[in-house]
């Protein structure tokens, strides 16, 4: 089975798109599914290539013993729409400049990862307002969700 190849995108890569990232590196390997998916997160902006994480980003994960070491943010390319089969925005705005960069949806594989759970919504943005919190409650729920829709369309034979 061809394994399936999730990237996870928010303005600037530090906060939102890498615990997604590392959320769901997580939770697929606690279900013994790291070999079946491939997961990477990206910006849709230009203004933090190259940082790492966001060192409040970073605490959250760690709280929950996940690692994002050596992770730095990098832009999403129109060329990510053919090389991954699912590409997850945290909010409207990166939706829109998610579909900017690839020119459009015709394979219908740009989602908001919230869109997975029973309140589709948006991912809360930590930036503004430092509530890191809300970010992980809705990151995890949005990841864990999306992992049962893998189990039912990609995963399903394993």
């Amino acid at each position: 089975m061809k394994k399936v190849r999730i990237l996870f995108v928010c303005h600037g890569n530090i906060c939102r798109s890498p615990m997604a990232e590392f959320v769901m590196k997580d939770l697929l390997d606690k279900a013994g599914l790291s070999e079946n998916a491939y997961v990477e997160s990206a910006a849709t902006s230009t203004e933090e290539i190259g940082n790492e994480v966001y060192p409040p980003a970073r605490r959250k994960l760690a709280e929950h013993g996940i690692t994002c070491q050596g992770k730095t943010a990098r832009q999403m390319t129109r060329r990510d729409y053919e090389d991954f089969d699912l590409l997850i925005g945290m909010d409207r705005w990166n939706l829109r400049n998610m579909l900017r960069i690839t020119g459009g949806d015709p394979e219908d594989i740009i989602h908001l990862l919230m869109d997975y759970t029973d309140r589709p919504g948006e991912v809360a943005d930590p930036w503004y307002t430092g509530n890191f919190d809300a970010t992980w409650r809705d990151v995890a729920e949005g990841c864990q969700c999306l992992l049962k829709h893998l189990r039912n369309r990609f995963l399903y034979d394993y």
